[in-house]
């Protein structure tokens, strides 16, 4: 873990802490949003579950309010049209989400200091079909979430090769969870929220900061 903490200072004196901060901000600020706003973010989510994020935003940025309008038969020929893998699929979980598009900020908005992370989690992997642990965690955190890890195979990797767990076969919720704890303990020793780490440690892994 040390190199690890090292290497993550290194990146906190540099540069590309500003781009870090300002992203935190966004998160922060969408999560201020209306409710059809913070629903159009959990579509994105809903769409990148196997699939590439940067080709996920582009695909988010032009359908934009079509997530709310669409026809679930509409969206999915949409989707399919821009190289989406799984159109019928994921249009059908986007519309059957619908029903939270206009009150989803009630259950999860950033902005309601009773509600914390995992109970704000808890609720969405119960009510939205087609979010795993993953997914929910993401979405949470593009809203102003601070505290989920966001760990996909990219994190696998990096927490592998610095020897701070072994590759799960399957990323079951208990592995999901005991990894978590991982790298809450990394986020601890660095002085950074969770929400923050995952920023950097993609960043270490992929060269890119997304969302």
């Amino acid at each position: 873990m040390k190199k690890l903490i090292l290497d993550l200072e290194k990146l906190k004196r540099g540069k590309i802490k500003n781009l870090m901060d300002t992203r935190i901000k966004e998160f922060k600020k969408l999560g201020k949003k209306p409710s059809c706003e913070i629903f159009k973010e959990l579509c994105f989510c809903l769409l990148t579950a196997n699939f590439n994020a940067e080709r996920g935003i582009d695909i988010q940025n032009k359908i934009g309010d079509g997530f709310l309008t669409l026809s679930e038969k509409r969206l999915a020929s949409t989707l399919r049209t821009l190289g989406y893998r799984y159109p019928n699929v994921r249009a059908g979980y986007i519309a059957q989400a619908r029903i939270y598009k206009d009150s989803i900020k009630t259950y999860v908005g950033s902005w309601t200091p009773h509600i914390d992370d995992n109970t704000s989690r808890d609720w969405v992997l119960k009510n939205i079909k087609g979010l795993g642990y993953k997914e929910a965690s993401h979405f949470l955190r593009n809203i102003g979430y601070d505290n989920l890890a966001i760990i996909d195979f990219h994190i696998v990797d990096l927490l592998v090769r610095h020897g701070l767990c072994e590759r799960p076969k399957t990323l079951t919720k208990a592995k999901y969870l005991e990894m978590e704890s991982v790298l809450n303990k990394i986020a601890e020793k660095s002085n950074l929220t969770l929400a923050k780490l995952d920023l950097y440690l993609w960043y270490i892994e992929t060269g890119k900061v997304l969302k």
